[in-house]
């Protein structure tokens, strides 16, 4: 399995609905509002890069008020 957390900008007053939207998609492990440069952290999981890049374009940009996205897989050094 891969990981990784997806820092997610917003249009002005969407951050509560964009993280209830994105916890709902499957693969999707957390989703939480935070103050900051960036308005939703979201912690997900996949079986494979490809399958997580999917993840990212398919299913959580397409979801309504989000602008922007910033992918940083987990690594174990």
């Amino acid at each position: 399995m891969v990981q990784a957390y997806i820092l997610i900008q917003t249009e002005v007053g969407k951050a509560a609905s964009v993280a209830r939207a994105v916890r709902e998609i499957k693969g999707v492990l957390e989703a939480e509002d935070v103050t900051g440069p960036y308005d939703v952290i979201v912690r997900a999981e996949a079986k494979n890069v490809d399958e997580l890049g999917k993840l990212v374009v398919a299913k959580i940009q397409a979801v309504e008020g989000i602008t922007r996205t910033l992918t940083c897989p987990v690594v174990h050094l």
